[in-house]
């Protein structure tokens, strides 16, 4: 079986930074969805979080994550808000995080799961990684996705593209 990456949309975010960064009228004609994103924040801390809502929702979240850092620091826990970390405005200048998020089944009509993965770091004096299992219990098909920073803007260059996934 063949698996074919179709890209939706790309949002890079210009001069000024951006308070959000969102992808509306999704179609329902793909398998998954597959998120991609290189973000980093105008705030002045280290690595932050970046906050999801779907279909304009940021209620119904369960999840579990993993956590570590250069530290050796490793934790676990549940949480209710999906989220990945990213670079802040007080890390190595141009250096971004990535994050990958993987929506299954998202047009069907079963809660929602999906995983999050998240590097952010500051060119080898640290570097934080998250790793998240998610779950919205939610049956409707996801037709938008939207995401903000828990405080500042994403910055300038910050870049996100959405796919569609088809199994042939």
């Amino acid at each position: 079986m063949a698996t074919t990456f179709e890209a939706l949309a790309t949002v890079t975010v210009g001069s000024g930074g951006a308070a959000n960064i969102t992808f509306s009228s999704i179609p329902g004609t793909y398998t998954d969805l597959a998120l991609v994103i290189s973000a980093r924040n105008t705030n002045n801390d280290g690595s932050d979080n970046m906050n999801i809502a779907i279909n304009d929702s940021s209620a119904n979240f369960s999840g579990r994550y993993l956590f570590t850092n250069t530290n050796g620091t490793l934790s676990s826990g549940t949480d209710t808000t999906p989220s990945g970390a990213y670079n802040g405005g007080n890390t190595t200048a141009s250096t971004f995080s990535n994050v990958s998020i993987y929506f299954t089944n998202y047009a069907g009509s079963t809660n929602k799961s999906f995983s999050v993965d998240s590097v952010a770091e500051n060119n080898g004096t640290a570097s934080n990684l998250y790793f998240d299992a998610k779950l919205w219990s939610q049956t409707a098909a996801i037709t938008k996705i939207a995401f903000t920073c828990t405080s500042g803007n994403f910055a300038q260059y910050s870049t996100a593209t959405l796919y569609g996934i088809k199994n042939s």
